[in-house]
């Protein structure tokens, strides 16, 4: 697994309070619900990086290729 980039970030009061209480509400930490806010954010925007190939063959609809 590749080492976390560490980042000190600098949140207005009330945001963090925010963040606070929905990631208690999803039962993650605040890290962890920060990161994927991110994460959902560049999916949206469909900046988020391919996942890397783990070895599986893609899947084909068409049945002329089976």
């Amino acid at each position: 697994m590749a080492a976390r980039k560490q980042y000190p970030l600098r949140v207005d009061p009330a945001t963090w309070a925010a963040v606070e209480r929905w990631a208690a509400d999803e039962m993650r930490s605040v890290n962890g619900q920060v990161e994927w806010i991110l994460r959902d954010a560049l999916r949206r925007a469909g900046r988020l990086p391919k996942p890397e190939d783990k070895g599986e063959t893609p899947k084909t609809t068409d049945p002329a290729s089976s």
